[in-house]
This record gives C-alpha cells, structure tokens and sequence, in this order.
C-alpha cells in the first residue's frame, strides 16, 4: 500500500484490545505489514509458504487472514470504505438499487470435488462467484457456490446475506436473462425488491453495452486482475469469499486514493472482539 492508501486503511481498521486497555498482549507483526503480504497473496497469486522474506513469516500472515476470515474483518473493512467512498462521491451510504451477475472459474485441481461443480454453458469445473454491487460497481455482498449451481437459485441467499444487517435500503436490482422464475421472483417480492431483466437485442451476438449490466462486468473484471481469482487455488469455498474482499479492497483503496477530494475524518471503531 502507499502512505495515503494506508491513511485511509488504518482509520478504518479494528482497534486492538490492549491499546484500549481491555487486556490481551501486543501483536508481533505490524498490521501494515500484515494486511500488505495478503494483498500481495491476492494480487499476486502466490502460494502462503512462497510470501517473500520481506514481509513476516508466512505462517503468521496466514494466521492473520484466518482469524480475519474468521470475525467477517474484512468484510466490514470494505463495507465502512464502501460508506464512505460513497459519501465523498454525495450519494447516500446505503444504495437503493444494485447489479447481481455471477462468475464461474476453473478449480478442478484444487477444488474438493464435494465443493465443486460443472457449469455446462461456461464448461467449467470449478466454483461460481456470486456478487451484488451498487450503481458504482462497489462490492454489496459476495457468495460463493459450485458452478453448477443455477444463478437464480443463488440468488435469494445472495440477497438475504446482504439484507440480514438492519439500515439496508436496497429496492431495485438489475440482472440478466438468467434471474427468471415465479420462485426467484417470489424470493425478491419477500424483501421488498423490484428486479428488472436487462435482455440482450435480439439477433446480436457481438458485444454490446447492455444498460447498468455493464457495472457488474466490469467489477467482475477488477477481480479479475488479483490473480488469486483468476481460477479457484482454495480448498474452502469460505476462503474464496474472503479472497473476493480482499481483492476487492485493493481496488477500493487504490480509487480512493487517486480521487483527491476532501473526505471528512473517519474515527476507528472496533469490528468485534480480537484475540491478543
């Protein structure tokens, strides 16, 4: 991270129990450090055990990533980024509407085979990725499931993850041809949530810029670039969500960093109990 990414990064971040007071002992690593060498896993695609010697032991950073897998750290983390991205673009913290698309990705190597499935149209076996953003193309929620699983049965858990916390204001989502059916349709109608189909022209097999679709690609194609995610390297698909977020919050960072707006002072909060 550069110094301003890590400005906007610590403010934001847990606040160890033993600088409040409230026990534990000093953690042994840097938390820059720490949240460095995952970024470096994420975007580089590296194994845990070849982390360069520049950053703590590989062991320590793994542990690191668990115990933040473990409390839904970084989750929060670019959830309070994602808020204030927001504010400093004018726009209210919680969006109203949202884009669903989903993504398959090969994992027949390293994807257990009770984990995995195979998505006959993309012909891939492997694991499906299944995100909501916002209008900006900002991560709301992620799932993951096997590929086989249909979209629009992923759907209805994708959108109850994200309603689950209160303050959510979500009542449009735009997704493709694939989100269709009286059961998917009954799902959304329980929350409150209007979907509207966006179809390809007929007759047009090129490419074409389809209406708000385009957001959701092109955050599809962020992730893309951490080359952790260019195929499926995680044995639990749980890991593979945080790897989402992960790569998530480096693109989140880097496009704060470069927008030089004033953005008001954010106070660190605690995201929960941590250890040590």
């Amino acid at each position: 991270m550069t110094d301003a990414e890590w400005a906007v990064v610590r403010a934001a971040m847990p606040v160890p129990a033993w600088l409040e007071g409230r026990g534990g002992r000093p953690e042994e690593f840097c938390h820059r450090e720490m949240v460095d060498a995952v970024r470096y896993v994420v975007d580089n695609g590296a194994k845990w055990r070849s982390v360069p010697a520049d950053f703590p032991w590989w062991r320590a950073v793994y542990d690191f990533f668990r115990r933040w897998r473990r409390h839904g750290y970084v989750r929060e983390l670019y959830q309070r980024l994602r808020r204030l991205q927001r504010r400093r673009q004018g726009r209210e913290e919680e969006p109203s509407a949202g884009i669903i698309d989903a993504q398959s990705v090969d994992g027949a190597e390293t994807c257990p085979a009770s984990s995995r499935g195979y998505d006959g149209a993309k012909m891939r076996d492997g694991r499906k990725r299944h995100i909501l953003t916002d209008t900006g193309g900002l991560l709301l929620e992620v799932t993951v499931t096997a590929a086989n699983v249909h979209d629009s049965k992923a759907a209805p858990d994708l959108l109850d993850a994200y309603l689950a916390k209160p303050g959510r204001l979500l009542k449009l989502v735009w997704v493709d041809s694939a989100y269709q059916g009286q059961p998917l349709a009954d799902a959304f109608a329980a929350h409150g949530v209007e979907v509207k189909v966006v179809k390809r022209p007929d007759g047009r097999r090129e490419f074409t810029v389809l209406a708000r679709r385009w957001v959701v690609e092109r955050t599809l194609g962020w992730l893309s670039r951490a080359r952790r995610l260019n195929r499926d390297h995680e044995r639990r698909p749980d890991h593979h969500v945080q790897m989402v977020w992960w790569a998530g919050l480096i693109t989140l960072t880097r496009k704060m960093t470069r927008q030089r707006l004033h953005w008001p002072e954010f106070r660190p909060q605690r995201l929960g109990p941590q250890p040590g």
